[in-house]
C-alpha cells in the first residue's frame, strides 16, 4: 500500500542546535512534503538483493527412500502452502516464500564439488583449460552493478570459515570452488570469513565510532592530496604513461566518491556494535555474528547486494553444538543409510535456523513504508542436489523477500522436470527491475514467481 503524508515538512537537513554542537535528525514523517507518496521522495524504499549458500545438496526426494525421507520438498499455495521439514523455521514469513522444485544446473555437472560455488550464481561452464579464472559475471555482480553505485560498497562477500577446502579445491586453483563470485569473467571476489575484517569494510578502521570518524577524516584528506600530486604530474609524462596515469586516476576518483558516499552514511537509528576481535572459535556464534554484519549493512545502507556461504563445500567442520558429532562433509556422503541421512537433515535445518533469524530481524526492522525483508529478494539454497550422487538435479533453492512489491510469496512452484537454474536467476533480475533477455543457460522467466 502506497503511503502518502499531509503535514508540513521539515527539511531533510534540520539539525538540533546547541551553542556549537549540532546533531543531524534521523528521517522523520515531517520531513517528507505533504502530499507526496513515500516511494516518490528520499525515503523511497531501496532494494536489496541477497545469495545465501549451502553445500552438499538437501536430503529431498532423492534418495531410495522418496518421499518418506524428504526433508526439502514444499507443497500446495496460500492457505495450503506446507513448507518442508527443512524449510520450516520459515514458516511465520510463509507470505515472502517461494519454493521450485525440478531445478537443474548443468554448469557444475560432473564436477563433484570444484565447480560448484562459483557456477550456482553464473549458470556457466568455465573454461578448466585456462591458466586462470575463465567463467562469466555472476548474478549478485550483475545486481551491484545497478543497485550497488549509490552505497560505500557496490557488494559484499562473507563466509562463515575459509572457502579453501581440499576436498572441493581441484585443478582449477580454486577458482572456481572458494567463491560465489565474479566481477568479470576472470575476475573472482574472494569471500571473507574474518568478521573484524568485514567490519572494517563496512565502518572504516577503529574500534570505537569516534575512532572511524577520524581515520575517515584523514583518510579523505590524503586520496585528496594523491589526486592533486598525480594531476601535476600527469603533464611531463609521455602518452603511454598520461594513459596509464588516467586509469589510475579514475581508480582513485572511484575510491573518493565511496570515501565520501560512506562519511555521508546515515547511522540514525542504527546500533553499532565495537568492532568485533576477529574469527569466534564458536562456529554458531560466528554464523550469526555475519548474519549480524550483512543485517547491518542493509539498514545502515552500506551495501545492497551481498553473498555469504554459510558453510563451505568440502567443509569437514564438525556440528556437536546440535548434537552431531560427525563432519558436514563425510557425513553427506550417506550411502542412503538412514541414520546418517537424519544426521545430515539435523545439519540443513540448523542451517536454515540461523536463515530464518536473519530474515525474521529483517521483516522486523521498520524500513520506509515497509519492513526491510518488504523491500529485499534473496535466494537460499546449493549447486548440488543428492550429496552422495554428487549431481546436480534436483537442486533445493528458496526465493525469499517481498522486492518491493514485485515478488509475493506464499506457494511452491513445481516446474518442468530439468528447469535450467537460470530461469531463477532471469527472474530475479526482472523483479529487482533489471530484465535481460537471457542470463547463462536460461529459457526463460518463470511467471508463476
Amino acid at each position: 500500500m502506497t503511503a502518502f503524508l499531509t503535514k508540513k515538512h521539515l527539511s531533510r537537513r534540520t539539525f538540533l542546535r546547541n551553542g556549537a554542537v549540532a546533531v543531524g535528525l534521523p528521517l522523520l514523517d515531517a520531513m517528507i512534503p505533504a502530499g507526496t507518496a513515500l516511494a516518490q521522495t528520499a525515503a523511497a524504499p531501496k532494494l536489496r538483493a541477497g545469495f545465501f549458500y549451502i553445500p552438499h545438496g538437501a536430503i529431498m526426494n532423492n534418495t531410495p527412500y522418496g518421499k518418506e525421507v524428504d526433508a526439502w520438498t514444499s507443497t500446495g499455495s496460500g492457505a495450503d502452502f506446507k513448507l518442508g521439514h527443512i524449510l520450516q523455521p520459515l514458516d511465520a514469513l510463509k507470505k515472502y516464500v517461494t519454493t521450485f522444485e525440478n531445478l537443474e544446473n548443468t554448469a557444475a555437472g560432473g564436477s563433484v564439488h570444484t565447480l560448484n560455488p562459483a557456477t550456482w550464481l553464473s549458470c556457466v561452464r568455465p573454461d578448466t583449460e585456462a591458466k586462470s579464472a575463465s567463467m562469466a559475471i555472476t548474478l549478485d555482480q550483475v545486481i551491484a552493478q545497478k543497485l550497488g553505485q549509490e552505497t560505500a560498497l557496490p557488494s559484499m562477500e562473507v563466509s562463515s570459515e575459509t572457502t579453501i577446502q581440499v576436498a572441493a579445491c581441484g585443478g582449477a586453483g580454486c577458482y572456481y570452488a572458494s567463491t560465489l563470485s565474479y566481477a568479470g569473467p576472470s575476475a573472482p571476489l574472494p569471500m571473507e570469513s574474518n568478521p573484524r575484517k568485514v567490519f572494517i569494510q563496512l565502518m572504516g578502521e577503529g574500534d570505537t565510532a569516534a575512532e572511524r570518524d577520524a581515520l575517515l577524516q584523514k583518510n579523505a584528506s590524503i586520496l585528496d592530496m594523491i589526486a592533486e600530486r598525480t594531476a601535476t604530474l600527469r603533464k611531463d609524462l609521455g602518452a603511454g604513461d598520461r594513459a596509464a596515469l588516467s586509469d589510475y586516476l579514475d581508480t582513485v576518483r572511484e575510491i573518493e566518491r565511496r570515501v565520501e558516499l560512506a562519511g555521508q552514511r546515515d547511522l540514525a537509528g542504527v546500533e553499532v556494535p565495537d568492532a568485533p576481535v576477529g574469527e569466534l572459535e564458536d562456529f554458531d556464534a560466528q554464523v550469526k555474528l555475519m548474519f549480524d554484519l550483512i543485517a547491518l549493512a542493509y539498514q545502515a545502507d552500506l551495501t545492497r547486494v551481498a553473498s555469504y556461504v554459510m558453510v563451505a563445500e568440502g567443509t569437514n567442520r564438525t556440528y556437536n553444538h546440535v548434537g552431531v558429532p560427525d563432519s558436514f562433509h563425510p557425513v553427506s556422503h550417506h550411502s542412503n543409510d538412514r541414520e546418517r541421512i537424519r544426521r545430515l537433515t539435523i545439519i540443513q535445518r540448523y542451517h536454515m535456523e540461523r536463515f530464518a533469524d536473519f530474515a525474521t530481524k529483517l521483516a522486523n526492522t521498520p524500513d520506509g513504508d515497509g519492513s526491510l525483508l518488504d523491500h529485499s529478494l534473496f535466494l537460499y539454497g546449493s549447486n548440488m542436489g543428492n550429496s552422495n550422487q554428487h549431481n546436480n538435479y534436483p537442486l533445493p533453492e528458496v526465493l525469499i523477500g517481498g522486492a518491493n512489491g514485485n515478488h509475493v510469496g506464499g506457494k511452491n512452484i513445481e516446474l518442468p522436470e530439468r528447469t535450467p537454474l537460470a530461469n531463477v536467476h532471469l527472474t530475479i533480475l526482472e523483479r529487482l527491475g533489471i530484465p535481460q533477455e537471457s542470463f547463462g543457460n536460461s529459457t526463460g522467466v518463470i511467471a508463476e514467481v
